[in-house]
């Protein structure tokens, strides 16, 4: 089955942006893309090859956002009980998927519910203006 074309462009910006925060890694475990912080997995990125529907998994703690993340059509809480702590698998393609930006920043959230308060303020000062 072939990936369609915006869907492997999205999940490649999505990717760009999460392997862009502070400290974070890319891990191949089970054979699939994670983006991991302090050896700790923030987003699920899945495979490319076309042999599952592409998609990713976030854990959204801010329970507008993982409702949000859940109204999208074909999003559901992750599975083996991770949906209970928050993990939601969200399709990179079909009708009503979000865009690029707004899954960039669910990965954002993900990442500041998983990494360490010194990365995320790290983060948070790329964001500040240079006062000097």
């Amino acid at each position: 089955m072939a990936v369609p074309e915006n869907a492997l462009r999205k999940r490649e910006k999505v990717r760009e942006f999460a392997l862009g925060l502070p400290g974070a890694v890319e891990e191949f475990p089970w054979g699939e893309s994670v983006a991991k912080v302090k050896g700790k997995v923030f987003v699920f990125l899945g495979v490319d090859d076309g042999s599952h529907p592409p998609g990713m998994t976030v854990k959204l703690t801010d329970e507008a956002v993982h409702a949000h993340a859940l109204a999208c059509p074909g999003a559901a809480p992750s599975g083996y009980g991770l949906g209970r702590a928050g993990w939601v698998r969200v399709p990179l393609e079909g009708e009503g998927v979000p865009a690029a930006e707004l899954l960039c920043d669910w990965v954002e959230e993900s990442y500041r519910a998983t990494a360490p308060k010194r990365l995320t303020a790290e983060l948070d000062g790329r964001r500040s203006p240079t006062i000097g």
